[in-house]
Order: C-alpha cells, then structure tokens, then sequence
C-alpha cells in the first residue's frame, strides 16, 4: 500500500488501515480516478488478513 495515489492518502497504524479522500479543491467528490484508486486499495486492504 505505499503506492502513490492522486486522490486517496492511505495510512497504515500497526493493524489499522485509514483511506482518506484528497479532493479538497473539489469538496471530495466522486470521480473515475478516484473511484478507481479506492476500489484499488479497498481490494488490497481486504486480502491482508492482518489489517481489522
């Protein structure tokens, strides 16, 4: 998960894994890259098994 993403900052606390939207200019909203680079980490975040 230390790929870079555009618009996504992903954090990782020992077992802990936090997503944070990065689109303030446009209010976080929805778009295809970020829908993409979510869906990305969502499915890498749900194979690690370490991760709660």
């Amino acid at each position: 998960m230390s790929k870079p993403y555009e618009t996504v900052k992903v954090e990782r606390e020992k077992n802990i894994v936090w997503i944070i939207l990065n689109r303030p200019h446009r209010l976080n909203a929805f778009n295809d890259v970020l829908m993409d680079e979510l869906s990305e980490v969502l499915d890498t975040v749900e194979t690690d098994a370490s991760v709660r």
